[in-house]
């Protein structure tokens, strides 16, 4: 099965990311987060936590450090003829709120109609892992997952639905535990077509794990 390799460009980091700031300069900054809730970071258990958030935030939001487009730049032609729906289901994810920094946790479910070629499956969870890993609303999640498949595949139409419960909902505020948001974009043949739209969500709902 022969590969095709394409670049596609996607849109870079801020100007000034370059300007981020230094490990010492993250672990000030949770210092003094220590300081505000009323803890004491100089305590025996909180001595090496600034040290631990710089790394875990580095891991959690290191989608800013890898572009989405080029997971889906390998592609495969040879498919036989293949021209039905791709899916991959119950993709799941941990993101963040952009809005108070909180997780987001969920599932995506991701299905594209192919144009001559594919790509491969853990690539497609790839792409919802970079969007998972950077500050995010879902709703924009949602459409940056399905207008990257589409912009860089070029299928016939891309089906993208996410499931999530978040936590500025069940920590804060209206404290609502067990909510869960549903969003969805369309892109191609699933938009202008319902049909497609209706067999994309028959095959969700064949599985017992989905909760559509």
């Amino acid at each position: 099965m022969d590969a095709v390799l394409k670049p596609f460009p996607y849109r870079s980091l801020p100007e000034d990311a370059q300007k981020r700031p230094t490990q010492a300069e993250v672990e000030a900054a949770v210092r003094t987060l220590l300081l505000w809730t009323g803890d004491n970071p100089d305590r025996e258990g909180l001595l090496d936590t600034p040290m631990r958030v710089a790394k875990a935030y580095r891991e959690m939001f290191d989608g800013y450090n890898k572009d989405p487009a080029e997971e889906l730049g390998r592609t495969f032609e040879e498919v036989e003829g293949y021209q039905d729906m791709v899916i991959e289901r119950d993709i799941s994810f941990h993101s963040h709120c952009e809005h108070h920094m909180v997780p987001i946790i969920g599932r995506a479910h991701v299905g594209y109609l192919p144009d001559g070629r594919v790509v491969g499956l853990s690539k497609l969870a790839r792409v919802v892992d970079i969007f998972a890993h950077r500050l995010q609303t879902q709703e924009a999640m949602t459409a940056q997952i399905a207008n990257t498949i589409q912009d860089v595949l070029k299928p016939k139409g891309v089906a993208v639905i996410i499931e999530a419960e978040h936590m500025c909902m069940a920590m804060r505020g209206i404290k609502k535990q067990g909510s869960t948001t549903l969003t969805s974009t369309f892109t191609g043949s699933f938009a202008d077509h319902p049909e497609d739209q209706i067999r994309f969500m028959t095959l969700l709902r064949t599985s017992t794990k989905s909760g559509l």
